[in-house]
């Protein structure tokens, strides 16, 4: 009875037209944001020659929002292969694969929310964006991330309405594409993580 719903729960990836194209238009727009964060920390580089700077205390959250990202890349992990073995007569998978994303999308928000209270301890702090060099890029960076962030949260709600709709039907390569944004939001905030540490 449900094999017939879901036996083509996922459209088969293939290496052209439509799905080319998605996986290239991904690492064009991944290889895009790099070089602007690359030009924004060569900027920050240039900015503490002058010695304007003070230095910032991290707020804890921030530990904590990088804990629920690296959490969300993993689940996102877990949902893409649960998506992908969505096949089976019960399409067990794709159920799976489905609270799986969800999970992603919540920790994606934390993530959000928790860099806003961040934003909220500095203001209380008196750091605010035209402080000084430090707190303005630690502004910018982190909002950057951020916008970028909810670039990749746009993507996982479209994903769900797709997921579950009464088709379930879209392309596992839009899904992986997705999946590789998200994976580079992760280790863009590893990065950003470790040049706010060591040089704000």
């Amino acid at each position: 009875m449900a094999s017939g719903n879901y036996a083509q729960v996922v459209e088969p990836s293939r290496f052209g037209g439509p799905d080319r194209a998605s996986r290239s238009g991904i690492w064009v727009g991944i290889f895009a944001i790099t070089m602007s964060f690359a030009a924004f920390t060569s900027a920050l580089y240039v900015r503490q020659g002058s010695g304007d700077g003070t230095h910032i205390a991290l707020p804890s959250v921030i530990y904590a929002n990088t804990l629920a990202l690296l959490l969300s890349s993993f689940t996102m992990e877990m949902s893409r292969r649960g998506i992908a073995r969505g096949l089976g007569p019960e399409a067990f998978g794709l159920r799976k694969g489905m609270v799986w994303l969800v999970v992603t999308l919540v920790l994606g928000l934390a993530f959000v929310a928790g860099q806003y209270l961040a934003w909220r301890y500095l203001a209380a702090q008196g750091l605010y964006l035209a402080t000084n060099s430090n707190s303005s890029f630690f502004y910018v960076f982190t909002a950057m991330h951020g916008l970028h962030l909810l670039g990749g949260i746009a993507a996982l709600v479209y994903l769900i309405g797709r997921t579950a709709g009464s088709n379930y039907r879209f392309r596992q390569s839009l899904f992986d594409a997705t999946a590789i944004y998200w994976h580079f939001m992760d280790v863009l905030w590893l990065y950003l993580l470790f040049v706010i540490g060591t040089r704000l």
